[in-house]
């Protein structure tokens, strides 16, 4: 448990730098350092998710920087992904599902630094 909260808060602070906090360092975490299962990982952070952004909303909300209108089209579009992906999830081992999250990280990681 303690290693789950040290994580929540490193994914607390980057989430408030940077935006990322979930996907970025919660799955890779649970996966690695404490042997929790993609899936469960990738559940978990989802569910943890949820009032990491509606406190950071509330506070850049507060601080007039959030924009309401880029803040709404991203929810429609990821809550369609989302039930994309449930379809596609099934098919998917625990591996095949790493090392797709793994090729994302990596490209994600290429492009920020280009």
């Amino acid at each position: 448990m303690i290693w789950l909260a040290a994580t929540g808060l490193a994914a607390g602070v980057l989430s408030g730098l940077f935006g990322v906090g979930g996907g970025i360092v919660m799955v890779p975490a649970m996966v690695l350092m404490l042997g929790i299962a993609q899936r469960r990982a990738q559940a978990a952070s989802l569910a943890a998710i949820i009032p990491i952004a509606t406190v950071g909303a509330l506070v850049f909300g507060g601080a007039d920087n959030l924009d309401l209108a880029a803040a709404a089209a991203l929810i429609a579009g990821a809550l369609i992904g989302v039930r994309l992906a449930g379809r596609i999830l099934p098919r998917l081992s625990d591996a095949r599902l790493r090392q797709i999250f793994g090729a994302l990280l990596a490209a994600v990681a290429i492009a920020m630094f280009l």
